[in-house]
């Protein structure tokens, strides 16, 4: 079965349907459900019995919906179903029912040979008793079709399976030679029958009405508990307050719709895409049809001039230039080659990753596209609609891994543990209200009005206002980030994946020599190519690429460009005359391509070259295969010859040992230690090959076997000059860089050294893991870098080494293939290994995010930065993934950074840290705001009075609002320090805080209450009667000017700058409105004037002394407040670091590190095989 299959867990009862979706990506459990018109009934009762509540609750949990109608059932006869996907969210979606017609799932795929494809796409033998039961039962339904929609993507039902797939299995398990015979199109019948199964070819962004989004968004119980709050404010007379709050509700709602439905709008522009397409039909004829009624199967054909690709496609003929930036940010055009055709294209199963080079992906532009065997270019529909790459993308922006992050889920506990406070604060207050002989009613609104103080209405938006910050603030050093809840995250990071080349390292590459070979031995390296005599060696490097002309301009791999461009020798394409090719007298046959020597003046004096090179046929580079090749012809000359050039070990593999030179390895390790990059040439002639014709049947490996090697090209990959203070920057904060790149081991190890990775002191141990022979089992060996150049070293150096070299820091260094054994056959060591390694060299770029997954596990946060073609997948499962690409959204990742330079990753983390700060500042200046209020109006009940409708409305408003609104625009500070941010809300340090600072307030707000009653002109309030009857009265006024104070002290105390942002006077407003509002606060408490005080409802006090009393107390507090701080800061800080010292950590890999540097002998043993038992190999597996 393929991986995406679905089956039934065990021998389950027939009347529950779950089935687990099993795959990498999407590991789904899928329950069925079918209605009951009594069940339906009962629910509409009680929807009304309970004023609509219910509704409600079925609108926040719709599985309760479901559960609520339905009874469950096997899912063939499901009406509804609920799906958990991996994260354990759940989700409830209608299945749908089709009449196919004639046509049947069945012999769905089966383009000409209908039983053996069938088998293949349904993935079951097929022998007649694996035909379903069902099926006999069932006779009338045989031709509907069941599905259903989830995350736009389709599942169909299928019966064989008795489970429901993705509707892209249907295509799994085509290979190439099936794909060739789909050239002629489907017909009209099969084309409709598969409309129905796949559905249009569109990838569909809902864009919901702002009616609709409205609904929802009240329907938010933030929202809820906004409208209890106004509701219950209204019952109580504050009608201003209820007014200002309702507006402000209002607004912030009005916005946040508009945002949400303007990037959903720009999302399905994005996503929108209808082109007319010409479609082959099986009679011969071409039709346009749109290309949202493209099904796979269609056979369509590609005009010269490019065209915008509507959907993922196999290429069968031709040659295209396509640019892929708008998925992965490359601003370089690939060249997209036909798919592999005749003997080997048989056994060979297509898949869109692996023949990435023949796939043309939907999203992406053609530029050009070339024919050379009959008139056009002609490609096969794979896949359509959400399954194409470009509905990946769309989908990872629509639906994105939930970012499940410490800080938001100790949030929400923190917001329950201020409802328990507010629940005794309401018991307190009914018991002092019974005793003042309040009415009931009043008891009741009183009581409820104490929720509403304690839990902020305001806290979600205040806790976000960082983040945003911090998104506007990186936007203008052009970094782009599609999902701010990661922001937080950045500040978390302990490990930086770098890939090499673009990243680290220049883009292109310049050509610094070439090493020719003479009687079998290496020569001198030739700097100047083109002075290189007329031969292999020379035609290797003019023809040995994939560079294409667009507009008369060569284009093409970096590589390829500097490799022709150095030869001197130039492009040109063939001009198709009537869709077919020119045939070349002096080549004999059709070609693709010339390639003309320079011009004789330019040549040097005594190399004459007047000869051109044919380009028959060429097979791309491929990232598994390490390298490429071509099928050229020289004039003259029958038969063609091949030429290869990739990898260095890889072409040798492929040449005949005798014409591999016996210095090869240290040769090659000559220039990789300096860094170079190097590639092998051979080639060999191919004498069944004499026209273009024959080239075309050629299977690929037949091609590239039995070579001879002809020498290096050596080429120079230069370090950005960014690259080493940046990572120097971070291993100073303690952030650990490590290196994962498709480069040679030694040119890798030489860049780390370039850039600072590994400090010239520092050793590299590489290690060598070999995969288990039929006779040996796995073997792992550490070897020291410098013992590997030469021959191994005396024994007894060995062991002076062991002893006195150990201590310092020393760097693994491993290849992919050494990866892939540790990984299966030392699973035990990979931890060890993972904490060490700082250079992955060879990578492919599954084992790259299988890399960044292992770091997760041992609960690293992990940053990957890379460019947005190959890294595309460790990108996404890092924490936080940055592409340097241009391309403002990048399929990848969600940062992107558009100045191509690592600078980016401190700046990333930098805002993280700011931004996780300002958001625990932020939270705890709310929470005590509350608390604040929480307590004056307990003291004020306790007399039988209230604060006033506008004191209410000042504090809210003008202070608190303003105030914390504008705490998080202070910047983060410019040095990256070692310490980290708290993660984590519910800590000693956070709630201490909180515990400390509302103990010195109450006793601030309790000792202004008594101070007061002791005066001797102190009047007692009217305690008949109830605020705000009894308004204006001493005990509220003094009470209103203390608590004022303290919202402003507790601003200035909870916005700490150091060390993670700039120190406060740098954040100016703030600086401005903080100074304002005191002075304002002062001027109430002092010389309170006609129209605020009577607004306000303040009452007179003659007593100067006695107002300069409360400004003494506020200045008190304000002092006590902020020793606090930096006491509980620095004290507590340093206590707890002790305690942790003795504390184990919770992190995997500080234990992992601790117990490496106590471990002795100390590790790893040098030069020692380790061998893997057999047992274990097994366990891993």
């Amino acid at each position: 079965m393929s991986s995406d299959s679905s089956r039934l867990l065990g021998n389950q009862r027939p009347g529950y349907g779950t089935l687990q979706q099993d795959a990498d990506k999407s590991h789904m459990e899928v329950t069925g459900y079918q209605t009951k018109t009594w069940r339906v009934a009962l629910c509409h009762a009680c929807s009304v019995l309970t004023a609509g509540l219910l509704l409600i609750l079925f609108h926040w949990k719709p599985s309760l919906e479901v559960q609520a109608k339905c009874k469950p059932c096997a899912l063939g006869q499901a009406d509804w179903v609920i799906i958990r996907d991996r994260f354990g969210q759940c989700f409830t979606t209608r299945v749908r029912t089709e009449a196919l017609g004639e046509g049947s799932l069945e012999h769905h795929p089966g383009a000409r040979l209908e039983d053996r494809r069938t088998s293949i796409a349904i993935g079951v033998s097929d022998e007649e008793e694996s035909r379903d039961t069902i099926r006999l039962h069932e006779k009338e339904e045989k031709n509907i079709l069941r599905y259903y929609l989830f995350e736009g993507m389709r599942y169909v039902w299928i019966e064989r399976r008795q489970a429901y797939c993705k509707v892209s299995i249907l295509d799994e398990g085509w290979t190439c030679a099936d794909l060739h015979l789909s050239q002629a199109g489907l017909d009209q019948q099969d084309h409709d029958t598969r409309r129905k199964i796949y559905g249009p070819n569109l990838i569909e962004v809902p864009v919901k009405s702002y009616a609709r989004l409205l609904v929802e968004e009240v329907l938010n119980p933030f929202y809820i508990f906004q409208v209890f709050s106004i509701v219950l404010w209204v019952c109580d007379a504050y009608y201003y307050y209820a007014a200002c709050i309702f507006l402000i509700s209002t607004i912030s709602l009005g916005l946040s719709l508009y945002e949400t439905r303007k990037q959903s709008a720009t999302l399905q522009n994005m996503a929108k895409m209808s082109v007319g397409v010409r479609v082959r039909r099986p009679s011969g004829e071409e039709m346009v049809v749109s290309s949202a009624d493209l099904v796979p199967g269609d056979c369509i054909s590609l005009p010269a001039d490019g065209t915008l690709v509507p959907c993922d496609a196999a290429l069968l003929t031709g040659e295209c230039m396509v640019n892929e930036s708008m998925l992965t940010g490359e601003s370089v055009p690939v060249m997209k080659t036909p798919l592999p055709a005749g003997s080997q294209a048989a056994g060979t199963v297509y898949s869109p990753e692996e023949h990435r080079r023949h796939t043309l992906f939907c999203g992406t532009q053609v530029i050009q596209a070339k024919s050379y065997v009959g008139r056009e270019v002609l490609a096969v529909v794979t896949r359509t609609g959400f399954c194409t790459a470009k509905g990946d993308l769309i989908s990872s922006i629509l639906y994105p891994k939930p970012v499940s992050f410490k800080f938001y889920k100790d949030a929400v506990k923190f917001v329950l543990f201020l409802a328990v406070l507010a629940f005794i604060g309401t018991l307190y207050s009914i018991l002092i209200l019974v005793k003042n002989q309040v009415p009931v009613g009043q008891i009741i609104i009183r009581a409820l009005d104490l929720v509403t103080v304690i839990v902020p209405p305001a806290l979600p938006a205040a806790m976000t206002v960082g983040t945003i910050y911090a998104q506007n603030r990186l936007k203008k050093q052009g970094i782009f980030c599609i999902s701010p809840p990661r922001i937080n995250l950045c500040g978390k990071i302990r490990l930086v994946c770098f890939d090499k080349t673009g990243t680290l390292t220049e883009e292109g590459l310049d050509v610094w020599g070439v090493v020719p070979l003479e009687n079998n031995h290496f020569m001198p390296i030739v700097h100047e190519p083109r002075c290189l005599p007329a031969g292999p060696l020379l035609y290797s490097l003019a023809a040995c690429h994939t560079v294409s002309l667009l507009r008369a301009q060569p284009v093409g791999d970096p590589v390829d460009l500097k490799m022709v461009e150095s030869t001197g020798w130039h492009l040109e394409m063939m001009e198709e005359e009537e869709g077919e090719l020119p045939t070349f007298q002096q080549f004999g046959t059709k070609v693709l391509a010339v390639m003309k020597p320079p011009p004789e003046e330019e040549q040097p004096r005594d190399r004459k070259h007047q000869s051109p090179v044919g380009i028959l046929r060429r097979f791309p580079f491929s990232s598994s295969l390490q390298r490429m090749s071509v099928l050229a012809k020289l004039p003259g000359e029958t038969s063609a010859h091949v030429y290869v050039k990739g990898a260095p070990e890889m072409v040798a593999s492929l040449c005949r040992k005798e014409t591999v030179p016996v210095d090869f390895s240290q040769m090659l390790q000559h220039y990789t230690t300096d860094g170079f990059r190097v590639l092998g040439l051979a080639c060999k002639p191919l004498s069944t090959v004499t026209t273009f014709e024959e080239a075309l049947q050629l299977p690929r490996d037949s091609v590239e076997s039995g070579l001879t090697f002809l020498g290096f090209l050596v080429m120079k990959n230069v370090l950005k000059p960014e690259s080493a203070p940046v990572i120097h920057l971070l291993r100073n904060a303690n952030i650990r860089p490590v290196m994962v790149t498709g480069d040679n081991m030694l040119t890798a190890v030489n860049v780390a050294k370039s850039c600072r990775m590994v400090e010239p002191k520092e050793r590299v141990i590489f290690v060598n893991a070999s995969p288990p022979s039929h006779d040996k089992p796995a073997a792992l060996k550490f070897i020291l870098a410098e013992h590997s150049q030469g021959e191994e070293q005396p024994e007894g150096l060995h062991q002076r080494d062991g002893c006195f070299l150990q201590p310092q820091p020393c760097h693994f260094a491993l290849n992919g293939k050494s990866f892939a054994v540790v990984c299966e056959h030392f699973a035990d060591l990979l931890p060890k290994i993972l904490i060490r390694a700082t250079v992955f060299a060879r990578m492919t770029p599954d084992q790259k995010t299988q890399l960044v997954c292992s770091l997760q596990e041992l609960n690293y946060c992990v940053g990957m930065c890379g460019d947005g073609a190959n890294d595309c997948g460790a990108l996404k499962a890092a924490d936080v993934g940055i592409s340097l690409s241009e391309a403002e959204a990048s399929v990848a990742s969600p940062f992107t950074s558009r100045v191509a330079n690592i600078e980016c990753v401190p700046t990333v983390i930098r805002e993280g840290r700011c931004s996780l700060v300002t958001s625990f500042g932020v939270f705890k200046y709310m929470a005590l705001y509350s608390l604040v209020q929480f307590v004056s109006v307990l003291l004020l009940y306790t007399i039988n009075t209230n604060l006033s409708d506008f004191q209410f409305l000042f504090f809210d408003l003008i202070i608190t609002t303003t105030v914390a609104v504008l705490m998080g625009r202070t910047g983060p500070a410019q040095e990256l320090g070692v310490e980290r941010p708290q993660g984590a809300l519910i800590s000693v340090l956070v709630l201490g805080s909180l515990l400390f600072q509302t103990a010195l307030l109450i006793t601030v707000q309790v000792l202004s209450y008594f101070i007061t009653v002791s005066q001797s002109w102190y009047v007692p309030l009217n305690s008949t009667v109830m605020a705000p009857q009894n308004l204006p009265n001493y005990e509220n006024t003094v009470l209103f000017c203390v608590t004022g104070f303290q919202y402003l002290i507790l601003a200035v105390a909870m916005s700490k700058g150091y060390p993670f942002r700039e120190p406060l006077y740098t954040n100016v407003l703030f600086l401005v409105v903080l100074i304002l509002l005191f002075g304002l606060m002062v001027w109430l408490t002092l010389y309170p004037l006609g129209f605020p005080k009577t607004l306000l409802k303040l009452k007179g006090i003659d007593d100067l002394n006695f107002k300069l009393l409360l400004l003494g107390i506020a200045a008190l507090n304000f002092f006590a407040a902020f020793v606090l701080e930096t006491a509980l800061d620095h004290g507590l800080l340093s206590c707890l670091r002790r305690l942790r010292r003795k504390k184990v950590s919770k992190k995997l890999f500080k234990r992992l590190e601790k117990e490496l540097s106590q471990q002795q002998p100390s590790w790893p043993p040098l030069n020692e095989p380790l061998f893997a038992t057999p047992k274990m190999s097994i366990a891993v597996r």
